[in-house]
């Protein structure tokens, strides 16, 4: 059976699915094992990126599942070495080449580092010509963002950043909503902190688990929904595919949203403000195929 799975409204209007199904450090063969499970399940959120080295995996699998294009919500994103104005314009349409699309329905930059600012202008002018639904960034902190306002005519639609009921994100939605951005979705990467057994033993889940007859996981990813928040819970297995999508047939109160959210705070994962020795790798993103290498990013920040 085929799920069907809620949408939350973007600034520009249109809908992005609460949901999706990422496919970092997966390779080309996981892709194309995996993605087309995920989608007769019922995802239709795709999340890929450049420094995934999957894109044309990700679109062999597009073009070959059957469901119709403007049924699909695919996003991928740019690396710093893409930012620059001119550089920023060839490298959407060599992203745009790789996943075989006329357009993606969001695109990121991916990481806060190098000439972004100059490179905005460059993702306004993709809106413009049809290229790009939608524009966002990942992983950038307030002070970063405030750079793009200053130059941006288009606001960021979406931020993606870490987000879990250790990292709930209330004080950066705060700061971002009086800039202005109160309209942003936000996307949250590590949901189930990475695979933490201590976030999914915490009492608070597995008691309000117990309560609605789902599991722990599941009630974090409930909660994370009525947060307002996407999701992109990793997993190669059909069986938790399916689980994480069953979760949209419960409610959390009021006073379990509430239990949930007074658990101390911490990231798994802190942006640092110099790039890292693996954003500043220049990678080479033609080098891929359907048997194409890993990504090359280490396993945090997304």
């Amino acid at each position: 059976m085929t799920a069907s799975v809620p949408a939350f409204t973007l600034a520009n209007g249109r809908t992005i699915p609460a949901m999706g199904f990422g496919v970092y450090m997966m390779s080309s063969e996981e892709v194309l094992e995996h993605l087309p499970q995920a989608l007769e399940l019922g995802y239709r959120h795709i999340d890929t990126a450049n420094a995934y080295f999957n894109e044309v995996a990700v679109g062999e699998v597009i073009r070959s599942c059957g469901i119709p294009r403007e049924e699909l919500f695919v996003t991928t994103k740019l690396f710093p070495q893409s930012y620059p104005y001119e550089q920023c314009a060839a490298d959407i349409d060599a992203t745009l080449a790789r996943l075989g699309l006329n357009y993606v329905d969001l695109l990121l930059f991916h990481q806060p580092y190098g000439d972004y600012a100059s490179g905005w202008r460059a993702m306004e002018e993709a809106v413009a010509n049809g290229k790009v639904r939608a524009i966002g960034l990942s992983n950038f902190p307030v002070h970063k963002i405030d750079e793009i306002l200053e130059v941006a005519t288009i606001k960021p639609a979406v931020l993606q950043v870490e987000i879990n009921p250790y990292w709930n994100q209330h004080e950066l939605k705060a700061t971002l909503a009086k800039r202005g951005l109160s309209d942003t979705v936000y996307e949250g990467w590590y949901p189930l902190g990475h695979g933490d057994a201590a976030l999914l033993a915490e009492p608070v889940f597995t008691e309000i688990a117990a309560a609605h007859g789902k599991t722990p996981a599941q009630v974090i990813l409930r909660w994370s929904y009525q947060e307002g928040n996407v999701t992109f819970p990793k997993t190669l297995n059909p069986a938790h595919m399916a689980d994480n999508l069953n979760i949209f047939d419960f409610e959390l109160t009021d006073d379990e949203m509430a239990r949930i959210n007074a658990l101390p705070q911490r990231p798994y994962y802190e942006v640092p403000e110099e790039p890292p020795a693996f954003v500043l790798t220049v990678n080479d993103y033609s080098k891929q195929a359907t048997s194409g290498p890993r990504s090359p990013m280490r396993p945090n920040g997304e």
